[in-house]
């Protein structure tokens, strides 16, 4: 009970810093528009969706792996993902059959598959 008690007044320290900070949010709001757009435009310009995402997330990448935006080591990839599919969905989603929380889904488990196979020793927050 004694340590309980210490535990409840005096909680450990280290997860100061988590996605739901609002600066690691509006990181992941950019990230996740900037993929959307890139997609969206692909897809629109006749690319495959399999060239469309490699294409997005290579793009992506590049631009996220040359900021200086310490933000960025916060962000889970699963949440990016999530983020970026709810994005894209909403974006453009209807143009290739993909809506409501199915399309989200879908959306999401195709890009984590892609993201591995583009870029296996990379990762969008770091």
């Amino acid at each position: 009970m004694f340590f309980f008690l210490i535990y409840i007044f005096n909680p450990p320290i280290g997860f100061a810093f988590d996605t739901s900070d609002p600066s690691v949010s509006l990181l992941q709001n950019r990230i996740s528009k900037n993929f959307s757009r890139k997609y969206c435009k692909a897809i629109q310009n006749g690319f495959s969706k399999d060239e469309a995402m490699k294409s997005a997330i290579v793009k992506t990448e590049n631009i996220i792996s040359f900021s200086y935006n310490p933000q960025k080591k916060w962000i889970e990839k699963d949440d990016l993902a999530n983020q970026i599919s709810l994005q894209v969905v909403n974006d453009c989603g209807w143009s290739f059959g993909l809506i409501g929380k199915e399309g989200v889904d879908y959306f999401k488990s195709y890009f984590l598959e892609i993201y591995e196979k583009t870029t296996p020793d990379k990762n969008f927050s770091r």
